[in-house]
């Protein structure tokens, strides 16, 4: 359980099973056949399009749009999956707002770009219903350690896979898909379909599973090392930041990763605890996802609390109207000084800051919100100990082929320098790495 200790704001059961079904229902519902290809219409199959510039993964997007409005939705799914192997997850949570629609012809133009991310899903999920479309290349007798099943490390290990090397795929959970299956929000991802497209990209073969392998603790980088013949390590940012406030350690202040993993394995919602007033403190999409999710499991109360300014909240501006759309509170400019209950959690005092160009710092003014569950949003961070792997900037440090400072290893995703901490990234340097180790197996 997220709450250690159940007080009288924190309780299960604060809406009926119909009203949580309803609430945590697709939040972008899938186009049918006709609406795809009005929506395709609209594309005006740019030259040099911006679109495929601003996609982390290259997608051709105006060709894959065309494949749809002449029919062939199979080719077009096919266009995405050469690129992105995880275009089915990527189309329900990438940020396509702030990537591809917002350089949209359209969006310039009409300020209402081409809707790329719904026309991918209904292109993915055509061709998923299908046999894998993707066949093993001969066996090269290779064999390659990837450490970690979320979005870089089964790009990883797919593209591996392909190429004809024998992958083992460890992961420290009890099943695959990282962040896809465990830290995002429920509404975006509906009827298990990360589990469904982890299932579909693993058909291909070749990919064998182990789980509760954690490294730095019972699986370690220099056997690895010695055991495979190239190592990639996709384990993401295992550690939470701290508020580092008094009384963070009072019951009912939790980790909002933990709440979000908590929430997605769930089999029943209405089994799930959640405060009457709840804080989430940050301003990314961790924070948005666990106050917005907070609200639909019937929170009467919630508070986003970030301490700069909203034009600087990682969360895109869509993000932020879904959660003032949902009734979730903004606060910018203000930052937690104290956690207030007797064991538990029952006030949150916040302090207003300013940042005059000299930093941010505290104006002095404070004030107190009713919070008997408390959010830390706040971003992760690397935790591994004592791998001998170059650090920077707190990540793993790779070149721009995913190469670590260790010979023979390789890493991509949250976990590495670099990147920008989204799944479409995390694919990319997946796929790149995996093209980059192949080349140096069969050429070294």
């Amino acid at each position: 359980m997220v709450n250690s200790v159940l007080t009288p704001g924190v309780t299960s059961s604060r809406l009926s099973k119909d009203e949580l079904a309803g609430n945590f229902s697709d939040l972008h519902p899938p186009l049918d056949g006709h609406e795809a290809l009005v929506a395709a219409d609209r594309c005006y199959f740019c030259y040099d399009a911006p679109c495929v510039t601003a996609c982390p993964t290259s997608i051709d997007i105006p060709l894959f749009i065309r494949q749809i409005s002449t029919g062939m939705p199979e080719s077009a799914a096919k266009t995405i999956f050469d690129q992105n192997i995880l275009g089915g997850m990527c189309a329900r949570v990438c940020p396509t707002e702030t990537l591809c629609e917002q350089v949209c012809v359209r969006e310039t133009a009409e300020g209402k770009p081409v809707e790329i991310g719904l026309l991918q899903r209904f292109a993915t999920d055509r061709l998923m219903s299908e046999p894998h479309p993707y066949k093993r290349a001969a066996e090269t007798g290779k064999q390659v350690a990837v450490v970690g099943a979320g979005p870089a490390g089964l790009a990883c290990a797919h593209r591996l896979a392909m190429n004809g090397h024998g992958v083992t795929l460890y992961d420290a959970r009890n099943k695959a898909g990282g962040l896809n299956e465990f830290g995002i929000a429920a509404y975006k991802t509906v009827d298990g379909f990360a589990q469904d497209e982890v299932d579909w990209l693993l058909s291909i073969g070749g990919i064998s599973q182990v789980f509760g392998k954690r490294l730095g603790e019972n699986l370690d980088l220099d056997q690895l090392r010695k055991d495979f013949d190239a190592v990639f390590l996709a384990i993401g940012l295992g550690g939470v930041n701290a508020l580092g406030t008094e009384g963070e350690e009072k019951d009912n202040v939790d980790d909002a990763v933990n709440f979000i993993s908590e929430l997605r394995q769930s089999e029943d919602l209405s089994k799930l605890s959640v405060g009457r007033n709840v804080v989430v403190v940050g301003g990314g999409m961790t924070a948005v996802d666990a106050a917005v999710q907070s609200k639909l499991l019937g929170a009467q109360h919630v508070t986003l609390a970030y301490r700069r300014g909203q034009e600087q909240m990682n969360a895109s501006g869509f993000e932020q109207d879904l959660a003032t759309s949902s009734g979730v509170t903004i606060l910018t400019n203000v930052q937690p000084l104290k956690v207030i209950g007797n064991g538990a959690a029952q006030e949150v005092e916040l302090g207003y800051t300013k940042d005059d160009g000299n930093g941010l710092e505290l104006t002095g003014e404070t004030f107190r919100l009713p919070a008997d569950q408390v959010f830390k949003a706040i971003g992760q961070r690397l935790d591994l100990d004592d791998s001998g792997l170059e650090l920077a900037g707190g990540k793993i440090s790779v070149d721009e082929s995913g190469k670590t400072s260790l010979n023979g290893v390789w890493a991509g995703g949250d976990c590495a320098s670099g990147g920008d901490d989204l799944t479409v990234t995390a694919v990319a340097e997946g796929r790149d790495a995996a093209e980059d180790i192949h080349d140096k197996l069969m050429n070294s």
